[in-house]
């Protein structure tokens, strides 16, 4: 079994998403929120793509991180470095859980996990897929620096902007 890394940010803790986080991740995909990441989806569904997280690690290497809010200990929701096998290329993704959106946490995380793969896994670029509509998210590509850089078409999330990252030596000026 891969050790996850913990990633700390002032108002986070990035750990290795567990069975614990079954509930809010399930709460999540219930809701319209996760339209824009192949939900809605059944709790059985939701079971498959919590052990698809963990076992991500195990198969990249890498993989996203469960967010947990420091002052509470609640859990957030799921941002890192996603792969799957018929991905473009590594991504960083972000999905924040109903009552975390509009303060900061997915740029916050999403920034940590890219400086964990920039400067620990030498990665020299990375993605983020947004699907069309998703405003909020090309939104936090946007304070990451990112800029989009084409189109991509998945057979089960439909048409997405690819936004290309700052590379490991132009991302200081992120806003």
């Amino acid at each position: 079994m891969m050790s996850v890394p913990a990633l700390e940010t002032p108002r986070l803790l990035l750990r290795a998403p567990g069975p614990g986080d079954f509930a809010p991740l399930a709460a999540f995909y219930a809701s319209p929120r996760s339209r824009f990441v192949g939900g809605p989806a059944s709790a059985d569904q939701t079971w498959r793509m919590l052990a698809g997280e963990i076992g991500h690690w195990s198969l990249r290497g890498f993989g996203r991180w469960a967010v947990q809010e420091r002052a509470t200990g609640a859990t957030a929701g799921i941002v890192g470095l996603w792969y799957p096998h018929d991905w473009p290329e590594p991504e960083i993704g972000w999905d924040l859980f109903d009552g975390f959106q509009g303060r900061g946490f997915a740029t916050e995380a999403a920034r940590a996990a890219r400086d964990h793969a920039y400067d620990t896994l030498g990665w020299t670029t990375a993605i983020s897929l947004v699907a069309d509509g998703n405003d909020a998210s090309a939104a936090v590509a946007g304070r990451l620096g990112a800029r989009p850089d084409g189109r991509f078409r998945h057979e089960r999330f439909g048409e997405m902007t690819i936004y290309r990252h700052p590379g490991p030596d132009a991302r200081k000026g992120d806003a």
